[in-house]
């Protein structure tokens, strides 16, 4: 009699099924059909123990077969997972709306696919091993890893977790990085923010798990065959056993990481612990794919927020973010009577250095000009492109002595710049300050007018001046 787990495969894409069939024919029994018509009679005719549709065929869509299957009382029960892509994500809420239990993404990874229909099929006996404070960890690590958003939290949590349910003489986990370097990320006996690099060749259980993409389990370290290559360097270590559980899940999202733990066990990793590992592994998964997700969109988010506030060329803060930090700043100056400095210079004749040497060249000085304020500019200061060949500086807290010493240093450097492209021409700036102090200036827009009045002062000087209002 046949013992297996019946699976249905149902997509129009003939590519799709040999590749399942092929990662889970030695599991399973596989059952194909190509629409959703065919889901429905396939499912009525043979009662698999799950089916996998593919959202996307033609005539009856995967969404309408499922929904039919999850109104029939002998189809009711029966796991449906979508097949969809990763384009359509509309289609996976529909599909999930219409009663299916999970999804599957395409391009699709096949040891990720293998470990969620596993974790689909098994039956309550799998379970028996397990003892009642498994389960409770099992369900404090699912809710608390499940709330946390940052991915390093999440994975001391399962180590620390793990190191007081079993017996392990150390609970890890190992991340490999596209270089395929190794990284102990987080460990039960390895401090908060430290991580170590591993020698791949030290560790062929590993390497074995990385290669095949599945779990690894060493019984004895003394005579497992996989350890010969590093038999003279274990034979001191405090454990005597070893399972490691690739931790998949998106990988182009998360990276590889493997869930290592080690154990003084004599008899071996018993059932029940692989059982633990595997089920962390499977929550961890979930959990870390959430939290790489919210740290990059929140990255992404703060690099757009920044790039917003940039001038494109200069890299320099832009002339909006320019009038909302003077304001802020003069506001802040005026309520603790603090003095604030502005410098405005512009480049001397800038429109002939366009007219004679191109655009190109010309863009090339603005850049280095921005460079040149960012290392003249203190931390506090805020360096701005105003617009075309007009910059700015905001000085918080500086007096009219200090203000004058930073554009006079500023001068100096603009002057001693190189510009080869140029034909060794030199670049100069004409700057005018203005300050902010004992309320004589009512307003910011003041402070702006009075600096701008000054570098025309300097410009009227011969250029190549700083002058102050």
């Amino acid at each position: 009699m046949n013992s297996k787990k019946k699976i249905l495969i149902v997509d129009d894409e003939v590519f799709f099924r040999d590749l399942l069939r092929e990662a889970l024919k030695d599991r399973y029994e596989i059952l194909e059909g190509e629409n959703g018509d065919e889901a429905i009679s396939l499912a009525l005719e043979h009662s698999p123990d799950l089916i996998i549709i593919d959202v996307i065929m033609p005539g009856r869509s995967g969404i309408d077969a499922c929904m039919v299957l999850k109104q029939k009382p002998e189809t009711r029960r029966i796991p449906v997972v979508l097949f969809s892509s990763l384009s359509k994500k509309e289609d996976i809420v529909l599909g999930l709306k219409a009663g299916a239990d999970d999804y599957i993404t395409k391009p699709m990874c096949v040891p990720e696919v293998v470990a969620r229909l596993d974790a689909h099929l098994r039956t309550t006996d799998y379970y028996t091993d397990l003892e009642h404070k498994d389960l409770l960890l099992l369900l404090e690590l699912s809710e608390n890893i499940s709330a946390l958003r940052n991915p390093m939290t999440i994975l001391r949590t399962i180590v620390e977790k793990m190191s007081t349910i079993i017996d392990v003489a150390r609970c890890s986990i190992v991340s490999v990085n596209s270089k395929g370097d190794l990284f102990v990320k987080a460990s039960n006996d390895l401090e908060e923010n430290k991580e170590i690099r591993l020698e791949l060749y030290k560790y062929p259980e590993i390497r074995k798990s990385l290669e095949s993409k599945t779990p690894v389990i060493i019984n004895n370290i003394k005579d497992d065959p996989l350890m010969n290559s590093v038999r003279s360097h274990i034979g001191e270590l405090a454990f005597n056993s070893i399972v490691v559980i690739p931790i998949i899940k998106k990988e182009s999202i998360i990276g590889t990481f493997l869930l290592r733990t080690a154990s003084p066990l004599k008899d071996g990793i018993t059932n029940r612990i692989y059982k633990v590992c595997q089920l962390v592994a499977n929550i961890s998964a979930n959990a870390l794919e959430n939290a790489m997700l919210f740290d990059s969109m929140k990255t992404a988010q703060e690099y757009f927020e920044e790039m917003s506030i940039r001038d494109g060329l200069t890299k320099l803060y832009n002339h909006r973010h320019f009038y909302d930090r003077l304001e802020e700043e003069f506001s802040r100056a005026s309520r603790y009577g603090e003095p604030l400095s502005l410098i405005f210079f512009d480049i001397d004749d800038f429109k002939r250095i366009n007219d004679n040497y191109g655009h190109t060249h010309g863009d090339e000085v603005l850049k280095k000009i921005g460079l040149v304020m960012k290392r003249v500019a203190r931390e506090s200061d805020l360096p701005a492109r105003y617009g075309g060949d007009e910059f700015a500086v905001i000085l918080p807290n500086t007096s009219a002595a200090g203000a004058l010493d930073v554009a006079n240093r500023l001068s100096t450097t603009v002057r001693e710049l190189i510009f080869e492209d140029l034909a060794g021409e030199q670049v100069t700036i004409s700057s005018g300050v203005a300050t902010f102090v004992d309320k004589k200036v009512q307003s910011f827009d003041r402070l702006v007018w009075l600096a701008d009045e000054a570098m025309y002062k300097a410009k009227a000087q011969g250029k190549d001046h700083v002058a102050q209002a």
